[in-house]
């Protein structure tokens, strides 16, 4: 039996396999993002941490209960994720995730001066402050104590690994998210080392996707439940995982994401390089490329819909034991496509692909007396599909037609959204069977 651990923005999920890929067990345990200040947004590591002994843990007892061993466990995580750590690994800093804008500043910088352009070249990895790169140099300027006491920059599962290797270990996958790393030479960038004022030595080592790692603490093992010999792969992001896990590995394949974010992507044997440096590309093994586009306002803004004009929908799931998002659904199904001619521009919180541009809001645009809460909801999904159609767009360029994309992600559960992003992008759509696609599919890097 085997375990596939997904660390995302909102929960830490993991699901149990027997050893022809069947499900035998699921759990997950969720968190809150704390927003300490404007444009900040981190969590707490020790709190993440927490959660993947409690998903493994209840896993285990599964495993005990059904007389079988855990053979290995794989793990798929977030991307752009920073946390600074002292000398005994403790952290000095929250975990700072990917909607964190606080280093817009620096990221704003580098792209008027041209050198965030270069780095891109580089290292795939968009001028943003979503970077890690940026957000080391927000450090170095604004937290000098911390920045002085720092032993090493990493990222959240950087921190699990450490937590239960005692090891600085990054999987190629989440260093091509960093800013710092160069994909086409495989070892992190000089020049992107410098502008953030740091040495390499504060970077953890950087191994291939199917690195196996064993050893587990052994306090830790005898708390989970597990034999501390259990071979751990490392994995990848849950972006280019995603892919895999929605048979969009092939060169070529498009695959969409839409769960907390958004984001549309296309495999690739070379790196993918935009001349504007609007799409970033990542990497997924030694030889396979991920490029595309993330958008940050997926999910996230149906549930700011749901949060501020889904009172009355609410209640009634309530008093039904429904999901809230299924009676909205109903209202979007019941309505005309284009909303009457509402417009509804997605970008509540700044916005990543195609723009990369911290600073755009939100808007609905259109407003008449004719227009009722039915338009209004399809007007969001409406909004935050044409904004993947934007990606979309340009990574035509480099894929020329496409006949098919495969899409995944909580999103897939509206039969409504996947027809009007159907609808949108003009291609076919095929649906995973599992929307929990990285999660579910990162044990197959262990498998190879």
């Amino acid at each position: 039996m085997y375990i596939g651990i997904d660390i995302g923005t909102t929960s830490t999920k993991a699901l149990l396999f027997d050893e022809k890929g069947n499900v035998l067990g699921k759990s997950s345990h969720g968190y809150d993002i704390l927003s300490p200040a404007p444009n900040k947004k981190e969590q707490d590591p020790d709190v993440l941490y927490r959660a993947v002994l409690t998903v493994l843990s209840e896993l285990a007892d599964k495993a005990k209960a059904a007389r079988q061993t855990i053979e290995f466990i794989s793990f798929s995580t977030m991307m752009h994720s920073l946390i600074a750590v002292d000398k005994e690994g403790k952290p000095l800093t929250n975990c700072m995730i990917w909607a964190d804008g606080r280093s817009a500043e620096y990221a704003n910088e580098f792209k008027k001066n041209g050198k965030g352009i270069e780095l891109y070249k580089k290292t795939g990895t968009p001028c943003h402050p979503m970077s890690p790169l940026y957000k080391i140099m927000w450090l170095r300027d604004h937290e000098e104590e911390i920045f002085a006491k720092t032993e090493k920059f990493i990222s959240i599962k950087e921190y699990v690994i450490f937590k239960l290797f005692g090891k600085y270990i990054v999987d190629y996958s989440i260093a091509s998210a960093t800013g710092l790393f160069n994909i086409h030479e495989l070892h992190w960038e000089e020049e992107a080392i410098k502008a953030a004022g740091i040495t390499a030595d504060k970077l953890s080592e950087a191994v291939p996707t199917t690195y196996k790692l064993q050893g587990i603490n052994e306090e830790i093992a005898n708390e989970i439940g597990i034999d501390k010999n259990t071979w751990v792969v490392i994995g990848a992001s849950d972006g280019c995982l995603a892919n895999l896990g929605s048979n969009g590995i092939k060169v070529g394949s498009v695959v969409v994401t839409i769960g907390t974010s958004g984001a549309i992507r296309i495999v690739s044997d070379k790196p993918l390089i935009d001349q504007e440096g609007r799409t970033f590309c990542y990497l997924l093994t030694e030889d396979k490329y991920v490029a595309g586009g993330a958008i940050n306002n997926g999910g996230m803004a149906y549930r700011w819909f749901r949060d501020n004009f889904g009172e009355k929908e609410m209640d009634k799931a309530k008093d039904q034991g429904k999901d809230p998002y299924y009676f909205i659904n109903e209202m979007i199904q019941e309505t005309e496509a284009g909303s009457n001619g509402l417009l509804f521009i997605p970008f509540l919180s700044g916005e990543r692909a195609p723009y990369w541009n911290a600073d755009l809001r939100g808007s609905f645009f259109g407003i008449s007396d004719t227009h009722k809460k039915r338009h209004f909801a399809r007007a969001v999904i409406e909004g935050i599909s044409f904004a993947i159609n934007d990606v979309f767009a340009i990574l035509k360029e480099y894929a020329g037609k496409v006949d098919t994309i495969y899409v995944n992600g909580g999103f897939t559960k509206s039969k409504a959204w996947v027809q009007i992003l159907c609808d949108v992008l003009g291609v076919p759509i095929i649906v995973s069977d599992n929307y929990e696609s990285p999660n579910i599919h990162a044990p197959k890097q262990g498998l190879s």
